[in-house]
């Protein structure tokens, strides 16, 4: 089942692609890009554009830099996780700090959610 997406923002997520943070590559190349399970980059999902999606385990891996941490970025992500979990996804925020100092912690932890949801979903599918 793929989920909808505002066709809009297809170019914003290429752009955001090309434009990508240093804790965004680092993720990206350093670890989910070569992941057993198949990982994507500022996919479009419904009226948002997820920093990484997992669609085996439904997963959705945001990093959070500084604008995330004020009253309207707080609001804004609040929202936002509340319509993206309606689509039955699960939301995973980790700060540029924690990918910067503690990358290997992320990673295990990473793999960690996406085994354990993969349980879930395939319990599920039964």
């Amino acid at each position: 089942m793929s989920l909808e997406y505002n066709k809009n923002n297809i170019m914003l997520a290429k752009d955001l692609r090309r434009k990508a943070t240093p804790q965004e590559k680092h993720l990206w190349y350093d670890f989910l890009s070569k992941y057993e399970i198949r990982f994507q980059r500022q996919k479009a999902i419904g009226n948002f554009i997820a920093d990484f999606y997992c669609h085996q385990a439904r997963l959705i891996i945001e990093i959070d830099g500084s604008q995330h941490f004020t009253e309207q970025g707080l609001q804004k992500d609040e929202f936002r996780t509340e319509i993206l979990e309606s689509y039955d996804l699960m939301i995973i925020r980790f700060t540029n700090r924690q990918i910067n100092l503690n990358f290997r912690d992320v990673c295990e932890y990473i793999d960690e959610v996406v085994r354990e949801r993969l349980k879930v979903i395939g319990a599920k599918q039964r």
